[in-house]
Order: C-alpha cells, then sequence, then structure tokens
C-alpha cells in the first residue's frame, strides 16, 4: 500500500508537487526569518559587549556613576593586583584593563604648527602583549584598512573616515590633547600608524585605538584604569552566570562608603541592555510565534483545499469497496509524507540562506550613517539550534491537521449522495 501511495503522489502533480513546494517555500521563509530575527538582536548585544560593556565590568562606584562622561579621575587603582585576584577566584573569565578617554587630535604640518585637528573618542586596550585577545576581541585586523597594527605603546589606530576628514598621513607623528587622571593638562605624541573601519558608525566618525601601557604614561594613569571587563571564555554571555559573580563580588565590599570601592556590574546593567534584551526576547518571540502561525495557517489551507479537490477520487474508492477509515488512514498518510520531505527540504532552502546571510550580511550604512547607536552596519542572521525544527511545525503539523479537519468529510458522506455524484 506504501508503495502504491507513493507511486500516485509522484505520477499525480496535484496532489505532490504542487503542495510540495508550497510547503517547502514556506517552511525554508518561516527558517530564514527565525535566523535573521536572532542574529539582528544578537549583533547589538555582541558589539556592545566587546567594546563597551564587557560580560561583566568593574569600576570604582564613582566612575560608575558617571561613565558616561569618561571620568578617569575617579579610575581603578592597582589594576594589576586587582585582576590577579580576580583570574585566581573566577578562572572562568578573561578580566582585561581598558582605559576610555577623550580630547583633541591636534595634526602638525611641516613646521610642527597645527595644520587642523578634531575631537576624538579613544578606547586603550592591551595590543602589544602577545598573550592579549584584545586585537581579536576588537576585530582590528579585519578592521585595518591602511598601515599595520600598533607594535609599541606610542603607535596608534584612528578611524579611516576620521583620518581622510583630517588628512593624516600614515607614520606620522598626531598629538593627543586631553587631561590626566589628577586633572592635569596631557600633550603626548603618538604615531599614527594604521587606519581602521569598524562599521559602526558613532566609532568611525573619530576613534582612536592605543595600546593602554602608552595611554597610562600619557594620562599619568600608572597601575590604574577606567575599567576592567569580563569575557567568559566561550564568548556567550551567560546572564545566570554573570549575576552569580557579580553577587559574589559586590558582596565582599558591602557597608564600605568609600567612593572609590570597585563595582561590578554585568552586561544588563549598562547602556539599556538589559531593557534592550527583554524587549528584543519578547519582540522576537511574539514576530516568530505569528509568522510560524500564519505560515500554519496557509499550510493547512493547503492541506485542506488539496483534500477537498478530491472527495470525488474518495467516492469512487467508496464505491468499490474501500472502508472509510482505511481511505482516511491513507490520507494522513500522504499529508506526513509531503509535510515531511517538504519541510526537510524547506530547512536546507532556510538554513542555507541563512548561512550566507551569516557570513556576508546586508549591509545597512546608509541607514546608520548619522545614527549614534553602537550597531554595526552590517546586519547578519544567526542559525541557532532552534533553526533546525522550527520549520516543521508549520511544514508538518499544519500540512496534516489540514488533511485531517478535511477528511473528516469523507465519513460523512451518504451512499445516495455518492451515487447521484458518479452520475454527474
Amino acid at each position: 500500500m506504501m508503495r502504491f501511495l507513493l507511486k500516485g503522489l509522484i505520477r499525480d502533480r496535484s496532489r505532490s508537487l504542487f503542495p510540495l513546494l508550497i510547503v517547502t517555500m514556506g517552511v525554508s521563509i518561516t527558517v530564514l526569518v527565525v535566523c535573521w530575527v536572532n542574529g539582528a538582536g544578537g549583533d547589538v548585544i555582541r558589539t556592545n559587549a566587546r567594546f563597551f560593556t564587557g560580560h561583566v565590568k568593574i569600576m570604582t562606584r564613582a566612575y560608575a556613576e558617571q561613565a558616561d562622561q569618561m571620568p578617569n579621575d575617579l579610575a581603578l587603582l592597582k589594576v594589576n593586583e586587582l585582576i590577579a585576584g580576580l583570574k585566581k577566584r573566577y578562572p572562568q573569565v578573561r578580566w582585561v584593563p581598558r582605559i576610555r578617554f577623550g580630547g583633541l587630535l591636534d595634526i602638525p604640518d611641516e613646521q610642527g604648527e597645527t595644520r587642523t585637528q578634531g575631537p576624538v573618542m579613544g578606547l586603550a586596550v592591551d595590543l602589544i602583549n602577545a598573550e592579549s585577545r584584545e586585537v581579536k576581541m576588537l576585530n582590528l585586523e579585519k578592521a585595518l584598512v591602511r598601515g599595520r597594527l600598533p607594535r609599541a605603546p606610542m603607535e596608534i589606530l584612528i578611524s579611516d573616515e576620521f583620518a581622510k576628514k583630517l588628512g593624516v598621513p600614515l607614520n606620522e607623528p598626531a598629538t593627543l590633547i586631553g587631561s590626566t587622571m589628577y586633572g592635569g593638562l596631557a600633550m603626548q605624541n603618538f604615531i599614527v600608524v594604521g587606519t581602521v573601519r569598524f562599521g559602526i558608525a558613532p566609532m568611525d566618525r573619530g576613534a582612536m585605538i592605543a595600546d593602554i601601557s602608552g595611554v597610562q604614561s600619557a594620562l599619568a594613569m600608572d597601575d590604574a584604569a577606567g575599567e576592567v571587563l569580563g569575557f567568559f571564555r566561550n564568548d556567550l554571555y551567560d546572564p545566570a552566570t554573570a549575576h552569580r559573580i557579580q553577587s559574589e563580588f559586590n558582596r565582599r565590599f558591602e557597608g564600605n562608603d568609600d567612593e572609590f570601592t570597585p563595582v561590578m556590574l554585568t552586561l544588563e546593567d549598562q547602556n539599556d541592555l538589559g531593557t534592550a534584551l527583554r524587549i528584543f526576547e519578547s519582540a522576537s518571540s511574539i514576530m516568530i510565534f505569528i509568522f510560524v502561525m500564519v505560515m500554519s495557517i496557509v499550510l493547512w489551507n493547503t492541506g485542506l483545499m488539496g483534500s477537498l479537490r478530491r472527495y470525488g477520487e474518495m467516492g469512487v474508492r467508496l464505491a468499490i469497496g474501500e472502508s472509510k477509515g482505511h481511505i482516511y488512514g491513507t490520507l494522513i498518510l500522504e499529508a506526513l509524507v509531503i509535510g515531511f520531505v517538504g519541510s526537510v527540504a524547506g530547512t536546507m532552502l532556510g538554513l542555507s540562506a541563512a548561512y550566507y546571510l551569516q557570513v556576508h550580511g546586508v549591509d545597512i550604512s546608509g541607514m546608520v550613517k548619522n545614527s549614534s547607536v553602537l550597531m554595526s552596519n552590517v546586519m547578519r542572521a544567526k542559525i541557532s539550534p532552534s533553526s533546525y525544527y522550527i520549520g516543521f511545525i508549520p511544514g508538518f503539523l499544519a500540512t496534516v491537521l489540514g488533511s485531517m479537519i478535511s477528511g473528516i468529510g469523507i465519513f460523512k458522506r451518504q451512499t445516495a449522495q455518492l451515487f447521484k455524484e458518479l452520475e454527474v
């Protein structure tokens, strides 16, 4: 009987080809949309974590209250000792010191006088230490447009757009004008050895990346850092573990009112990312649910209409003595075959398209050119474990359900009505 049904599906295109194409396309669209929603939302979280928030971050209490102003006069002291203790207590986390700073980048002419200058947003990280993963974390090798990466403390990178705007040549000096940790005037010459493009509009407008040892010297911040960021070693944010580490760390300093007491924040406590994360999770769940239900209704209707068109065939089969239960069973079996094959094919097609978007992405730089939101200019899809089975909900279950509902009409057919149909 199974062989007979398969032959019938292959030979009769109205029973197989059209429903199979609809199921395949519906499932592939469902899978692609789910991957796209997961990737678009996750990109904002990853970008903020890599450049600003980490998975957890340690600052002084006073610094945390004014973090947007980058108050390095309230920075952490004895950072090396602090990080050594953190590595022993929390080995599952990578701890890195960073300094965020602002100032003017002055570009001199041949006589050493100011030729042009512009405001710069600086980020000091460990660039020249061979054991550091900061170059990989910030994706600096791929972001490099011209020149090379810094190899000495006083070598810097600036954003390519900023360099073109100021007309900054490579391997030439540039003077950072800012303030020291103690409020004094800081003026330090650096050498611009390369330009980068992060694909993040706010940073591409005026970013400076420097080695932390050079910036510590320029800003009189020896063994000090504005922030210590922690990243889980698998590079994935784990809310439960992050909150547990935060509670353990902050509990050690309870009752200490000193404004320079260190405090730990999780990713969700910074830049309104907790609210954004909850909104994204709710919105994505609602969007995915609505889309899956819509596709389910479409595919359910396909199964329903396909079965209704075959009432004449079912009448003939009843007339030659086939039982109603057997006809109903074969109808569901055919739907199972079409739903399964279509769901597998649609999932593979959707995952293929999602993989392409995960690797190459879609450039939306024109939409975020003047945006101050820290997000990538290239939006990418993300293949998650749910992507492998989410398409079977509309593709398999909805198709079978439509055939089951439409097949109920078989049991309502009367002998007199059947003979009347056969006469026509």
